[in-house]
């Protein structure tokens, strides 16, 4: 923008940077494609489906966990073993899913 100052010298007036970021965020805002009402319920149920299985299954396998630790700081020879065969067993599934992909 210029503007006339003193002895008819031309001034130069910067443009504020906070009116200008809204101008640009309007334009922005303007161009974006917005869901249906459709799309979003859709999408809202996807993601809590997803947030509740997400979190049942983290508090299952804590308390899976949490058992199988007590038990082996308990020396229960139970729960010793059964962790000791599923180590075993996730390791030959790593062993054979890792051969799959060569």
């Amino acid at each position: 923008m210029l503007g006339t100052g003193i002895g008819g010298r031309f001034i130069v007036k910067k443009e504020n940077a906070l009116i200008r970021y809204f101008k640009e965020t309007r334009v922005e805002v303007k161009r974006v494609r917005w869901p249906t009402r459709e799309e979003t319920w859709r999408l809202t149920k996807i993601v809590l489906t997803v947030t509740l299985s997400m979190a049942l299954f983290l508090w299952l396998m804590d308390v899976l966990f949490s058992w199988w630790l007590r038990g082996i700081i308990e020396n229960d020879p139970w729960r010793i073993g059964m962790a000791l065969v599923l180590l075993a067993g996730m390791i030959v599934a790593g062993v054979i899913l890792g051969r799959q992909r060569e």
